[in-house]
C-alpha cells in the first residue's frame, strides 16, 4: 500500500466535508458537542419517578424491577420554526419532529459550508435517514378526531413517514440534485455518507448532503432492560469494558456537506476534514444469526475502504468504532479490525479507538454520521477525546496484542510527520457495514496546478496594475425573515468576530454575501478589520446608513450621469487601484484618446504628488474635462453593470448624455470617445464665458434672459442655471443681488449651451455625421426634450447638435422619471451633484432612495469605502448583486460563520390521555436498539430470532393498519 506521508493536495477524487451541522443530548450544536466530548461528559438524563409520572409514563411500567429511568434526550423536540420553511402551524404540528429537525440542520449545514442553495448553480443531492416514525404511533394516530380534522391524511403520511425527508429538505432547500431516502438500520446514516461520495464520483451531484436523524417517542422516559437485548440495564455503555453489557437509546440529528476535494480548494472552500475512501457491504448469511455481527464482514468492508485510500494502516491513528457495549459485538469489531490491520502490520497498541454511545448512547439511523462528525471535530483540533466507561478490558478482546487501545482520557493528536487519519466504523443489524477514512484538511501547496496561490494571485493583478489584491474596507451583509432574527444575527457575529479576531474580514464579507441567502430584513456595515467590524455591529445607536431593515420591493435603478462642474483629481482613485474592471476602462478609454488628446488622461486623472497643481488646472479645460469625465463616468458604469447592478433607464447632465447614450448602444465606445473629445476641443476654442446657478424658475427666470444671457439648464423646479458672456454674468448676479436673490458663479471657462456655441454646431454636424447613430437598448430620459428618448432622436445627429446648444432640461427628465414608484437613483459620477438636484424635487423624491458613486472631493473618506456603502445601500433595497463577480479578483475563501438563528417556537399535539396497553402505539414498543443481539448459543439464537421475527411481524401487521387508516 502506498505509505503517501503528505497531505498536501494531490488531485485524487477523494471528497471534503466542506461543512456539518448537529444536535446531540447535551448539546445544541457542534461547538457544545465538542466540548463534551474534551470534558468526557455522559450525556445522558437519570429520570425521578416523579418526572416521569409528570412525562406521562405508566406508573406500574415505572415501577417493574426491569425498568431504567435513563435516555439521552435532546432538549426543545417541541420546537421548529414554521414560519422560516413556511409550514402553517397545523402543518408544523403534525410533522415528525425529525424531520423538523433535520430540516433546520440541513439549512445550518449548507450555511456552514458557504452555500446557498438558492444562487448555487451546481446540483445539491440529499442523502439522509430517519429513525421510526414514533410521534406518529404515539401522539398521532391514538388523537383520531385531530388527526381527521388537521391537514389531511396524506400530508400527515408526508410528514411522517421516513421516504419523504430527504424530498421535503430539497423542495424546501430547492436542491436539484439527488434526493434519496437510505435506511439500512444502525448503519444508515453512515451509508448515506457513502452514497452522497459515490454521487460525487459519479457527476450526479456537484455538492451532496448526508446524515440521520433519530428522535424516539415518548421522548423523555425510560425503557424495560430484557437480558440478552442490546440496551444496558443501568443507562450506561461501557464500550470494550468487562463490565460491558450494551447501550442505550440517544437522540440526534447529524449532516455533513461534500464536495469532490479538487472542487473545494479550486473554489476556495473551507475544508474541515476530507473522506479518503468509503466502503459498504453486507454480512450475508456466513454468521450466526441475521442480527449478529460478523467478524468477515466487517473485516472486508474495512480493508476495501483501505485498499481504495491508498494509505497504510500505520498511518490511522484513531478509529472511531461502532462500539455498542455489548459482549458479543466488541470482541467481533475488535477481531475484524484487527484482522484488517494485520494483513499489513504486526505493530501494537498504535491505534487509538473510542466509542461515541459512551457519550450519547445508541442513535440508530444517527449514529453514524455522529461518530463521524466528533471524528472530524478531533481532526480539526488535533485532540483525541475520552472513551468512557473503560477500566479493564473485555477479556474476550486481546488488546496488548492487538494495533489498539482504548483512549481513556482527552490527548494530544500526535503525528509522526504523516497527515492525522482515522477509520470511522458503522454497522447495522441485518449486516450492512459501513467504514470511512478520513484524514485531516490539506495543507495548500503553493503554485498548485489546481488553484492559484495567493501569491501568485497577486502578481497576476499586478502584472494587470492592479496595486491590491484586497480591498481595504469590506462590506458586510446580514438578513434575515424577522427583524427580531435579524437582531440575533447581528449580535452572533459580533459575538463571533470578538472571539476571533484573527480572522480575515475579507474572508468573512465574502462568506456573508456569497453564502447566505438574503432575506427582506437586511443590514449592512463597511469596516476596515475586526475591530471596525466588531465595533460597528455592537453601537447600539447606528445610523440609517449602516442599519436598515425594510420589506424588499421591486426597484428600479435609474443611473445619473453628471455633466461638467463636478470633476477633481483622483476622482476614483482608489478604485482604479483595486478595482480590475474600472481600471480596465479607463486603461482602455485613456490609451485610445491619447492620439486624439495629446496626452494620457491617466496622468491627469491620477498624477504624482508634484503634478497634483498642474492637473487640477489641466482638468478645468473642457477640451479635457469632457473626455475625463466621461472615461471614468463610462467606468464606473460598467462596474456597477458587472457587479449586477443594471439600469432599468438613464438620464444625464449635458455631456452626461453621452455617456448614458454609449451605454445603451447609441454610440459605440470608440465613436463616443472620438465625439467627446471632438466635442471638448471645439468648446475649448469658444471665447470665454460665464454661467450662474439662479434659485428661481423657469418661468421666474425669462423675464432676466436676453441676446446675450441663455437658460443653460433647469436643474430642479427653483434651480436654474443660465449661460452667456462674462460682462452680463457679471451684470446679472449684482441686479439679483439687489433683488435679494443669491446667485452663485460655476467654475466653468465657457458659456455652455448657449449663443456662444453657436459658431460650433456646424463643424460638429459634419463630425457626428460620419457617427453611425442606433436606437437605444436602454430607455433615456432627453435633456433636449424631458422627455423619454426616441428612436428617431437618438439616430438623428441634428440632435446631437442642438444637445450641444439648447437647455438642459433635467428637472423634466427627473419628474418624467419620478412618476413611477420605487425608483432607485444611482449618480454615476463624482460628487453628488445630480443627487442634490433630484432631491430637490421634495413633492415626488420621499419614496425614493438617491444615492452617489463617488465622494464630493472634499468628504475625507476612502474611495471604496464610499462606494461600498453605495452598494450596501442598494442591496438593502433590495438590488440584486452579483456577488460573484463582485469577489471576482479579490481572493477570498468561504469560512464558517455564525448560522441563520432560527425563531423556534412550540408545534406539538400531546399524546393522547387515553393511551394504554390496549392501544396500537402502546404495544408497540420496537426500535432498532432493543432487537435482540443474537447470543453465541444456538438454541439461544433460535430464540431470539423467534422474537424478532414475531416483534417485526406485529410491527408490520400494525403499520399497514395505520396506511389503510390514511387511505380511507
Amino acid at each position: 500500500m502506498n505509505t503517501n506521508n503528505s497531505n498536501t493536495f494531490t488531485g485524487l477524487d477523494e471528497i471534503a466535508i466542506i461543512g456539518m451541522s448537529g444536535c446531540f443530548p447535551g448539546a445544541k450544536n457542534l461547538d457544545e458537542f465538542w466540548q463534551n466530548l474534551q470534558n468526557g461528559v455522559e450525556s445522558v438524563s437519570f429520570f425521578t419517578e416523579e418526572e416521569l409520572i409528570s412525562y406521562g409514563v405508566d406508573k406500574n411500567e415505572i415501577n417493574q424491577p426491569n425498568y431504567v429511568k435513563a435516555k439521552a434526550i435532546l432538549e426543545d423536540v417541541d420546537l421548529f420554526d414554521a414560519e422560516f420553511f413556511e409550514f402553517t402551524p397545523k402543518e408544523a404540528e403534525i410533522t415528525d419532529p425529525q424531520h423538523r429537525f433535520f430540516l433546520e440542520h440541513a439549512w445550518t449545514a449548507l450555511e456552514n459550508s458557504g452555500y446557498d442553495s438558492k444562487t448555487y448553480p451546481g446540483q445539491i443531492g440529499v442523502y439522509a435517514g430517519v429513525g421510526m416514525d414514533t410521534y406518529f404511533l404515539f401522539h398521532l394516530y391514538p388523537n383520531r378526531e385531530l388527526l381527521e380534522a388537521s391537514v389531511g391524511k396524506f400530508r400527515t403520511l408526508i410528514g411522517n413517514r421516513g421516504d419523504f425527508l430527504p424530498t421535503l429538505v430539497s423542495y424546501k432547500l430547492n436542491l436539484k440534485g439527488p434526493s434519496v431516502n437510505v435506511q439500512t438500520a444502525c448503519s444508515t446514516s453512515l451509508v448515506a455518507v457513502h452514497f452522497a461520495c459515490q454521487s460525487l464520483l459519479n457527476g450526479e451531484s456537484d455538492i451532496a448532503l448526508a446524515g440521520g436523524v433519530l428522535i424516539n417517542m415518548p421522548h423523555k422516559a425510560g425503557y424495560l432492560y430484557q437480558e440478552g437485548s442490546i440496551l444496558s440495564p443501568d443507562g450506561h455503555c461501557r464500550a470494550f469494558d468487562a463490565n460491558a453489557q450494551g447501550t442505550l437509546t440517544g437522540n440526534g440529528v447529524g449532516i455533513v456537506v461534500l464536495k469532490l476535494l479538487k472542487n473545494a480548494i479550486a473554489d476556495g472552500d473551507y475544508i474541515h476534514a476530507v473522506i479518503k475512501s468509503s466502503a459498504i457491504n453486507n454480512d450475508g448469511s456466513f454468521k450466526v444469526g441475521y442480527t449478529a455481527p460478523s467478524v468477515n464482514g466487517q473485516a472486508k468492508v474495512i480493508a476495501e475502504a483501505l485498499s481504495i485510500s491508498g494509505v497504510h494502516p500505520e498511518t490511522i491513528s484513531y478509529i472511531e468504532t461502532h462500539g455498542t457495549g455489548t459482549n458479543l459485538g466488541d470482541p467481533i469489531e475488535i477481531a475484524a479490525l484487527t484482522k484488517c490491520f494485520r494483513a499489513s502490520t504486526q505493530k501494537k497498541n498504535f491505534c487509538a479507538i473510542g466509542s461515541l454511545k459512551t457519550n450519547i448512547g445508541h442513535l440508530d439511523a444517527a449514529a453514524g454520521v455522529a461518530g463521524l462528525i466528533k471524528t472530524v471535530l478531533a481532526l480539526k483540533h488535533k485532540q483525541i477525546p475520552p472513551s468512557l466507561h473503560f477500566a479493564k478490558p473485555n477479556p474476550q478482546i486481546d488488546f496488548a496484542n492487538s494495533p489498539f487501545y482504548v483512549n481513556t482520557q482527552l490527548s494530544a493528536w500526535e503525528t509522526n510527520g504523516t497527515p492525522r487519519r482515522a477509520g470511522v466504523s458503522s454497522f447495522g443489524i441485518g449486516g450492512t457495514n459501513a467504514h470511512i477514512i478520513l484524514e485531516e484538511a490539506p495543507v495548500m501547496k503553493q503554485g498548485s496546478s489546481t488553484s492559484l496561490s495567493l501569491q501568485d494571485a497577486t502578481q497576476t493583478l499586478r502584472d494587470q496594475g492592479v496595486e491590491e489584491q484586497r480591498r481595504r474596507y469590506q462590506v458586510l451583509v446580514l438578513s434575515a425573515k424577522t427583524s427580531t432574527a435579524l437582531e440575533t444575527a447581528t449580535s452572533n457575529l459580533a459575538n463571533y468576530c470578538q472571539q476571533n479576531l484573527k480572522i480575515n474580514l475579507a474572508d468573512v464579507a465574502y462568506t456573508l454575501s456569497i453564502g447566505r441567502q438574503a432575506f427582506a430584513y437586511r443590514r449592512f456595515i463597511v469596516a476596515q478589520d475586526i475591530q471596525d467590524a466588531v465595533k460597528a455591529l455592537t453601537i447600539k445607536e447606528q445610523q440609517l446608513d449602516f442599519n436598515h431593515c425594510q420589506e424588499l420591493n421591486n426597484h428600479s435603478v435609474i443611473f445619473m450621469f453628471p455633466g461638467q462642474g463636478s470633476q477633481y483629481v483622483n476622482m476614483g482613485r482608489e478604485l482604479y487601484k483595486t478595482e480590475l474592471i474600472f481600471k480596465e476602462q479607463i486603461d482602455y478609454c485613456a490609451e485610445f484618446l491619447q492620439p486624439h488628446l495629446g496626452l494620457d488622461l491617466r496622468n491627469l486623472l491620477y498624477p504624482n504628488d508634484e503634478y497634483q497643481e498642474i492637473a487640477n488646472q489641466q482638468l478645468q479645460q473642457t477640451s479635457l474635462t469632457q473626455p475625463a469625465l466621461f472615461i471614468v463616468e463610462y467606468a464606473l458604469a460598467q462596474l456597477w453593470i458587472a457587479w449586477g447592478v443594471r439600469p432599468s433607464a438613464m438620464i444625464g447632465h449635458s455631456i452626461g448624455e453621452y455617456v448614458a447614450a454609449c451605454i445603451a448602444g447609441v454610440f459605440s465606445l470608440e465613436d463616443a470617445l472620438i465625439l467627446v473629445a471632438i466635442r471638448g476641443r471645439l468648446m475649448q476654442q469658444q471665447p470665454a464665458g460665464a454661467m450662474l446657478a439662479v434659485p428661481l424658475s423657469e418661468a421666474e427666470l425669462q423675464p432676466w434672459l436676453n441676446e446675450n444671457i441663455c437658460l443653460a439648464a433647469i436643474n430642479s423646479p427653483n434651480n436654474c442655471v443660465v449661460s452667456g458672456t462674462t460682462q452680463a454674468i457679471h451684470d446679472l448676479q449684482s441686479k439679483l443681488t439687489e433683488q435679494g436673490i443669491e446667485s452663485r458663479p460655476l467654475h466653468t471657462s465657457h458659456a455652455f449651451h448657449s449663443q456662444m456655441m453657436d459658431s460650433i454646431l456646424e463643424p460638429f454636424q459634419e463630425k457626428i455625421g460620419q457617427i453611425n447613430l442606433n436606437s437605444p437598448i436602454i430607455p433615456i430620459l432627453s435633456n433636449l426634450t424631458g422627455n423619454w428618448l426616441t428612436k428617431n432622436e437618438a439616430t438623428d445627429s441634428k440632435y446631437w447638435v442642438q444637445h450641444l446648444r439648447r437647455t438642459v432640461r433635467f428637472s423634466e427628465g427627473i419628474t418624467v422619471l419620478l412618476q413611477h414608484p420605487n425608483q432607485i437613483l444611482l449618480e454615476v459620477g463624482p460628487g453628488r451633484t445630480l443627487s442634490s438636484l433630484a432631491q430637490q424635487h421634495s413633492n415626488q423624491i420621499t419614496k425614493q432612495l438617491v444615492v452617489s458613486s463617488l465622494r464630493h472631493p472634499k468628504i475625507q473618506a476612502s474611495d471604496i469605502s464610499f462606494f461600498l456603502n453605495t452598494l450596501g445601500q442598494l442591496w438593502l433595497a433590495g438590488v440584486p448583486i452579483n456577488w460573484s463577480k463582485f469577489y471576482a479578483h479579490q481572493q477570498c475563501h468561504r469560512i464558517p460563520l455564525p448560522t441563520y438563528p432560527f425563531e423556534r417556537q412550540r408545534y406539538w399535539i400531546e399524546p393522547s390521555k387515553s393511551l394504554n396497553k390496549e392501544t396500537l402505539c402502546e404495544k408497540l414498543e420496537y426500535n432498532s436498539t432493543n432487537i435482540p443481539v443474537s447470543p453465541q448459543e444456538p438454541e439461544l439464537l433460535d430464540k431470539s430470532l423467534e422474537q424478532l421475527i414475531s416483534q417485526q411481524i406485529e410491527i408490520m401487521s400494525q403499520q399497514l393498519e395505520l396506511l389503510q387508516l390514511l387511505k380511507e
